[in-house]
């Protein structure tokens, strides 16, 4: 469905994690998904790209962050997710 590069970080137990995961899915949306529960390199990237990132899930549409779960959320509710992702109509 999406021609977008889409990238999610998460944590293993995050209630908001799977429902913009559950989104994602819904549309059909191919994403990367790294799981940071633990930290590491994945969370390091993170914070490299998104500082002021506290909270999961991070998303990444087209290496541009647009938020969490309730900025996904929002999205979609506005009609400009599909447009983000390169959906075509």
């Amino acid at each position: 469905m999406a021609d977008a590069k889409v990238e999610i970080y998460t944590k293993m137990t995050c209630g908001y994690c799977f429902q913009a995961k559950r989104l994602l899915d819904s549309k059909g949306v191919d994403y990367t998904e790294y799981d940071i529960t633990m930290g590491g390199a994945d969370r390091d990237r993170m914070m490299e790209r998104k500082p002021d990132a506290r909270t999961v899930p991070q998303i990444f549409i087209n290496d541009t962050a647009i938020g969490g779960a309730d900025d996904l959320a929002a999205l979609e509710r506005a009609g400009k997710l599909d447009e983000l992702l390169g959906a075509t109509a």
